[in-house]
This record gives C-alpha cells, sequence and structure tokens, in this order.
C-alpha cells in the first residue's frame, strides 16, 4: 500500500483540515479500513462547514516503534500540501501522529481524538498552538488521563464525553467538537 491523500492536493493555498485515522502500535500490513472508514464522518461534517478536508491513508496500518511510520506519513503529506496552513484532526493512532507533527511550521492546530500518547512523546514543539483534546471517558484503549495531562501541560483544552474509544455512542458530538474547533482555528487564517 503506499500512502496517499484522498482527495488529491487541492489547488490554491487555503488552509486544510487533514484528517488522521488510526491504527495499531506495531503492523507492516496495509491500514484497516474500518479506520478510515471511522473518520469519514468527521471529514464530511468539516466539508459541510466550508473548510477544504483531505485524509491521509497511511502506508502501514503500525505506528512501528522507532519507525514512527505514521507520523512519518504525515510529514509526507505536509510536504505534499505544501506552504499552506494545515489543521491535523486525528483519532488513536492518527492523534498520536497529529501530536508527534503538531510542532512542523504549517500546522495551525490540533484535534487528537482519544489520542495514543505515551511517556515521553515530545508535547513541548505544541506549545502556542491551539489543541483540542477529547476522550471518551469509557475509553479503554488509549488513557483518558494522559490526554487530560497533556492539556494541563500545554494549557489546552481538554473535552471528555460519556463514549468509548470508537466514539460511536455519540457521534454528533464528537462531529460538531471538532467542527467547531477547525473553525474557530481556521476562521482568522482564512481571513488572512
Amino acid at each position: 500500500m503506499t500512502r496517499r491523500i484522498v482527495g488529491g492536493v487541492p489547488a490554491g493555498a487555503g488552509p486544510v483540515v487533514l484528517v488522521l485515522h488510526g491504527g495499531a502500535a506495531d503492523s507492516h500490513r496495509p491500514p484497516g479500513f474500518l479506520a478510515y472508514l471511522r473518520m469519514l464522518p468527521f471529514a464530511w461534517a468539516l466539508r459541510r462547514s466550508g473548510l477544504t478536508t483531505r485524509l491521509l491513508r497511511y502506508r502501514y496500518r503500525g505506528w512501528n516503534g522507532a519507525d514512527r511510520d505514521a507520523y512519518t506519513d504525515v510529514l509526507w503529506a505536509l510536504d505534499q500540501l505544501g506552504p499552506r496552513p494545515v489543521l491535523l484532526v486525528g483519532h488513536s493512532l492518527g492523534g498520536r501522529a497529529a501530536l508527534h507533527a503538531g510542532g512542523e511550521s504549517s500546522v495551525v492546530g490540533v484535534a487528537a481524538l482519544a489520542p495514543w500518547i505515551e511517556p515521553g512523546d515530545p508535547w513541548q514543539p505544541l506549545a502556542g498552538k491551539p489543541v483540542l483534546f477529547a476522550h471518551g471517558s469509557r475509553d479503554t484503549t488509549t488513557d483518558p488521563a494522559r490526554s487530560r495531562e497533556w492539556a494541563g501541560l500545554l494549557g489546552a483544552r481538554f473535552e471528555e464525553l460519556d463514549d468509548d474509544h470508537a466514539m460511536l455512542r455519540r457521534p454528533g458530538r464528537w462531529h460538531a467538537l471538532v467542527r467547531d474547533f477547525a473553525v474557530g482555528v481556521l476562521a482568522p487564517v482564512r481571513q488572512a
């Protein structure tokens, strides 16, 4: 499988929301289709709000230790998108990749949904950027306490929803939360 930006690179230099799906800790298999499908409603909600939105398909399903394959794929996508403002929206493994790439100069904000955060992951490059952490209180896959901790370190917004890792109990609340955050972050950029 090759990585790709679903929908291609948009014309012009306007801002883009790049949506990042979940995955696994270790796997060189192609990404799971369900993880990709899980993020489509987020992309649709963002598009309905008038935001240019693209999804990234990774080369591999896994983070793969020091290779950090999902992060490497996000860096590739940012390079493909060129010097334009990019807001990253990532779930689980995609949240980890978004947080790792959040310090890049083109990234204007990050929405990390039930992100997979490990001790030693770098939070300092995100300082000063708008970051939203949203986590389900019933999540047993990734740890809501880590999202809360990082939000505190960064002075970022933290939202805890009565949901699990899949974000399917109250999908409308998740979509609205991300949409409102993205519109708020990108409104000044779009007017500039």
